[in-house]
């Protein structure tokens, strides 16, 4: 197969400039290194490339002094550090180099928000700009199939996600890979969250999550499921969505007595991951949450487009306290545009308590025949 092309490799390498940080964010295993060593064979000048989890890269580091980093960077126009959370005080540092070495152009990766972010906040402000890289889209996968392709493949999708290394394997394989990421990567990035020290309440909470996948989440129910607090849980949950294994929707409203105005769902980034926590890569056929499937698939293409074209949009779903609901809710420069999703192409209408309180959103019924113009 092809190479395929990362829509936000596009994005970074319009926006690079000297002194001014990049940071690319994603989980692990969604081809962050793949896509900054193309950025980097693309680059003309000469570079450094270095990574966190690398001792001596650590090494040349470690010193944070104007006098280290112009002998480290003597000659060097794009400095590149990969697993970047990893550097202790790479806020500090990053800060150091681009207001002291003159025309450096800089990217750092990281696969946690939570320390990346926290680590080169403050340091970088003014300074920086952040990217999101997820597993492929259908916007990107569309450059290496056609329709007739990615309708046959759309079954595989809901079942195993969109991992770039997912593309070349066959079914035991990725049932195979999947179970890797989710019990060494994934338990790994749960136990560098926050000095937790044990992952089962954790991964116990991730599985409730999966299984509970579009509905309303109760806080203080999972609680008492798993013997923790209710801020405990909405603890764990946030620092889940920041090494992005899990995304939050809120309610929206404009409070009108009707409407759901503080709850809240949490949708995986990735069905494959879903799937693979629960144990069931059972074909459609056999399953009865494929409306799940389908939703969160639509909803997460969506956010995939929105991140990889750097759009600011912001994500909601809609409901009324006596059952009338959307799916997802989509708010861009003012603009409202709703989206519901049908598996079985089953007659959608808009909710009449929405329509009437918000007459301007565009409205949208997203199924198999009409998904890939949406998406």
């Amino acid at each position: 197969m092809n190479r395929i092309q990362r829509i936000l490799q596009v994005e970074i390498e319009k926006r690079l400039k000297p002194n001014k940080v990049m940071l690319v964010l994603g989980a692990r295993r969604v081809g962050k290194t793949i896509m900054i060593k193309q950025i980097i064979a693309n680059f003309t000048g000469k570079v450094l490339l270095l990574n966190g989890e690398d001792s001596d890269s650590l090494t040349l580091l470690a010193e944070r002094s104007i006098s280290n980093y112009k002998n480290l960077l003597s000659g060097i126009d794009l400095l590149v550090i990969d697993e970047a959370q990893n550097v202790p005080e790479i806020g500090q540092k990053l800060k150091l180099i681009v207001d002291e070495i003159p025309n450096i152009y800089v990217i750092a990766s990281g696969s946690s928000s939570f320390d990346l972010l926290n680590m080169t906040g403050e340091p970088l402000v003014g300074r920086s700009q952040t990217f999101y890289l997820h597993p492929f889209s259908q916007e990107e996968l569309n450059s290496v199939e056609n329709k007739l392709e990615t309708r046959q493949n759309l079954e595989s999708r809901l079942l195993y996600g969109s991992y770039p290394e997912l593309i070349s394997l066959n079914v035991q394989e990725k049932k195979e890979y999947l179970n890797n990421i989710v019990h060494s990567y994934l338990l790994k990035d749960i136990l560098a969250l926050d000095g937790l020290r044990n992952t089962s309440k954790m991964y116990d909470l991730l599985r409730l999550i999966a299984f509970q996948t579009g509905n309303l989440v109760a806080y203080d129910e999972l609680g008492k499921q798993l013997g923790m607090s209710k801020n405990t849980v909405e603890k764990y949950l946030d620092l889940l969505s920041k090494v992005f294994i899990v995304y939050r929707l809120g309610a929206y409203s404009e409070n009108l007595r009707k409407e759901i105005s503080k709850a809240s769902k949490w949708y995986f980034y990735d069905n494959g991951i879903r799937n693979a926590l629960i144990g069931n890569f059972s074909p459609l056929a056999l399953r009865n949450d494929v409306g799940q499937l389908w939703e969160s698939y639509v909803i997460s293409e969506r956010i995939k487009h929105a991140k990889f074209h750097l759009n600011d949009a912001n994500y909601f779903f809609w409901r009324t306290y006596d059952g009338q609901e959307i799916d997802l809710l989509e708010l861009e420069n003012g603009q409202i545009n709703t989206f519901e999703c049908k598996w079985n192409n089953a007659k959608a209408k808009i909710p009449v308590a929405f329509s009437q309180a918000y007459p301007q959103a565009i409205w949208t019924a997203v199924t198999r025949e009409n998904y890939l113009e949406i998406l």
